[in-house]
């Protein structure tokens, strides 16, 4: 049986579904006022891991990923400027270009990942209404209370009927202790209680009418109010980074139990964070790097382009509870351990049976189950799939022989675990990403060769300026153009 890792309870559990064959789980999605970065790509992978597993074990899963695009303040605090908002003004763009702008820009990196896509996923401004209503109940239940149009949770009255911090093992003295009075924050009774509905300030280009004011809700009630929408008052599994952990996770489940009377979430997982030098990669540090910065190489810590299975390969190399420390030399080792599976998968195709088997395979689909059962063990998996890979080597090179049965079941064996679990792209697949990198470089130097040609024509009509035009910027973006008397060479 499955287990999995519960953070409110601090041990592995065997995960028992609510419903019989049927799981829902719920996972943090991005904010989308930037491109995606690594430490986004790492909870994708983790819950794209779980969710694939759940599957492949039988369950019908309804997976929600929320995109939040409404009420995330700068500093994950309830006073600041809309993080979406603030993009949109300093790009002169309407928030929901930015939104769209990004979310497309998500998908299309999740897409290279091989991260699957999730089976709802709801926008926080498309759920403004039932998030006002869940507001509200809490509101009727005595657990909040409306000041100055802003409607805040009272975590002090919450905390004497339900325990408060439970998920992140903080109580409510340290809370109190740890948290200053700030300026700006006196609408507030006390500094640690959380925005449930802000009254926008007239400059806040994101608001919509509701009973306390026009506003917008806080970030934390988006993931309550649409989990519970999608999954029910109680549900299986809710995810995220263990950066979620405080305020936000501990928040959601304030807020649940206080509009509903009871908590809503079974298992509570969290992924580690990934680091630069120590210090955890975000865009509030200023130290992250791009996926697709990866995936082109364009940045000083990289030494070169990674693709995005190599990518994937590096984060599934540690288990989702462990921190990752990132460096070029990691992603360079990972380059070559993938590149190791990926030879042993060919050559796994290409081997041809025998009558009878002379090497140790081992019980490959055991070790591959046990490691998945035991909290997502990736690691476990690919060093089972390495250990194979030397008895692969070992016949493919013929000095040893495998029978027809056992060879059925070895390539099923990794492609159920390599391919459909861990979702590595291998073989056909992998030669499918590179037919499609041809096809792009193809489309590339075609319009470079276009423009080339839109030069000669000029050059010939003696129309210099646009001629030198499309030479100089040409040259600024790095190529290097020769004329011939046949017309004209390109590098770049």
């Amino acid at each position: 049986m499955l287990q999995i890792y519960n953070t409110l309870s601090r041990q592995k559990e065997y995960f028992r579904p609510l419903h019989e064959g049927r799981v829902g789980m719920y996972v943090c999605g991005p904010t989308v006022y930037g491109d995606a970065h690594l430490g986004h790509a790492r909870p994708a992978i983790t819950f794209d891991l779980l969710f694939r597993y759940l599957q492949f074990l039988g369950y019908k899963v309804r997976y929600v990923r929320n995109i939040t695009d409404v009420g995330h303040l700068e500093h994950d605090a309830d006073e600041g400027e809309d993080k979406i908002a603030k993009k949109a003004r300093l790009e002169q763009l309407e928030p929901m270009e930015v939104v769209q702008y990004y979310t497309n820009r998500y998908h299309h990196d999740m897409e290279a990942l091989n991260v699957l896509p999730p089976s709802i996923e709801p926008h926080a401004s498309g759920h403004i209404i039932e998030q006002i209503a869940f507001v509200q109940r809490i509101l009727d239940h005595g657990y909040a209370y409306i000041s100055n149009g802003s409607v805040y949770m009272d975590v002090e009255k919450y905390a004497k009927d339900f325990p408060y911090g439970k998920l992140s093992g903080r109580n409510l003295e340290d809370i109190v202790t740890d948290t200053r009075e700030l300026d700006g924050q006196d609408e507030k009774k006390h500094s640690y209680d959380f925005a449930l509905w802000k009254k926008a300030a007239p400059e806040h280009i994101m608001h919509w009418p509701s009973p306390w004011s026009e506003g917008f809700p806080g970030w934390h009630m988006e993931c309550s109010t649409m989990g519970t929408k999608y999954l029910g008052e109680e549900f299986d599994i809710h995810g995220g980074g263990m950066d979620l952990m405080f305020p936000h996770h501990e928040a959601e489940i304030a807020q649940s139990c206080a509009a509903l009377g009871h908590e809503s979430v079974h298992y509570w997982m969290h992924n580690n964070m990934i680091t630069i030098a120590g210090k955890k990669m975000g865009k509030s540090y200023n130290n992250f790097i791009t996926l697709q910065q990866f995936f082109n190489g364009d940045h000083h810590l990289l030494t070169k382009p990674f693709s995005p299975m190599t990518i994937r390969f590096f984060i599934l190399m540690a288990h989702y509870r462990s921190t990752v420390d990132f460096s070029s030399e990691a992603l360079e080792a990972a380059e070559k351990g993938f590149a190791r599976l990926q030879e042993a998968y060919t050559r796994l195709q290409k081997i041809q049976p025998a009558d009878k088997t002379t090497v140790e395979i081992g019980d490959l689909r055991n070790k591959c189950q046990d490691a998945m059962d035991d909290d997502l063990n990736s690691p476990m998996v690919l060093q089972a799939l390495f250990d194979s890979a030397r008895a692969i080597n070992t016949i493919y090179d013929q000095k040893a022989s495998i029978s027809s049965e056992d060879l059925d079941e070895l390539r099923k064996v990794w492609k159920d675990y390599a391919i459909d679990i861990l979702g590595l792209r291998l073989g056909d697949e992998m030669a499918n990403d590179k037919s499609q990198m041809s096809n792009k470089m193809s489309a590339f130097n075609g319009a470079v060769d276009l423009l080339l040609d839109i030069r000669l024509d000029a050059k010939r009509n003696k129309d210099w300026a646009t001629s030198d035009k499309i030479r100089n910027n040409l040259t600024e973006l790095g190529f290097q153009i020769k004329d011939t008397k046949d017309g004209y060479e390109w590098t770049l």
